[in-house]
């Protein structure tokens, strides 16, 4: 783990990240000390950071904090953590201050292999996203309905749980953004209220639009969700999983998934 450049794994008890969840984050796959598309999560970070009026480091110096980290560690889950930083007591920020920049790495979860080919089973939750459009979007520190929607699938059989908002749009998953083809056209969620913007769809977004597949960014219903030709979801560490089973609809067979998923998997920038 790096904190601010550092090896070490502490931070002030007064840092705002710890006190208000103060801060942003990304996700990133790293192998053979390749971070997979850490020019666009860095891109995700600086906009996100901008947002929240948080000092983001230049692109240079995160860029070699993180060569430094996978000279250590070459294979894993990363983790980058940009707080405001330090401040005194009180919800209000400091009118000056230094971010705290924290990485960390992770082993690469034991997924089973075939859930990109086979597909996942996928329900709903019953937690419902908070409105804030000035929050929408950004992958900030507060997770807490990730936390709680998260809990209700311990000990059941579902793989990832869908996340709907208070009018009932289905907005995501838990870890992940969703994607529906109905009648020839992808389909996935207007974030501009709530949820997560992630690099993976933004990755599945250009690739339809440099590859021509009609393309929807629109409030979705859960009525119509059973209607698709495919439902599938994508962060940067499982890739591409094609949903098999929501409610009592099954699907068999996922070749837009497929295709998309192939066409990515050869883009490693």
């Amino acid at each position: 783990m790096l904190v601010n450049g550092k090896q070490g794994n502490l931070i002030s008890i007064r840092d705002r990240g710890l006190l208000y969840g103060d801060g942003v984050f990304r996700t990133i796959l790293a192998i053979n000390s390749k971070a997979r598309h850490w020019p666009l999560h860095y891109q995700k970070l600086k906009h996100d950071c901008i947002a929240l009026g948080i000092t983001c480091p230049d692109a240079a110096i995160l860029s070699n904090q993180l060569n430094d980290l996978l000279e250590e560690y070459p294979d894993g889950v990363v983790k980058v953590i940009i707080t405001r930083g330090e401040g005194e007591r009180g919800y209000a920020p400091p009118i000056s201050g230094k971010s705290t920049v924290i990485w960390d790495i992770s082993p690469p979860p034991a997924y089973p292999e075939d859930r990109a080919e086979k597909g996942i089973k996928a329900g709903y939750c019953k937690l419902r996203l908070s409105n804030q459009p000035h929050l929408a979007g950004i992958k900030h520190l507060n997770r807490l309905e990730n936390v709680l929607a998260a809990a209700e699938l311990i000990d059941t059989e579902v793989d990832e749980g869908l996340l709907m908002d208070e009018n009932d749009n289905v907005i995501e998953g838990t870890r992940s953004n969703l994607f529906m083809l109905l009648e020839g056209t992808l389909v996935t969620p207007d974030l501009s209220q709530c949820g997560v913007a992630g690099v993976q769809r933004d990755r599945v977004i250009d690739w339809a639009t440099r590859n021509d597949m009609p393309l929807q960014v629109r409030d979705i219903g859960q009525e119509e969700l059973l209607l698709a030709d495919e439902l599938f979801v994508v962060n940067s560490i499982i890739g591409i999983w094609p949903i098999r089973e929501l409610d009592q609809r099954r699907w068999m067979d996922f070749p837009v998934a497929k295709q998309i998923r192939m066409g990515l998997d050869g883009e490693y920038a």
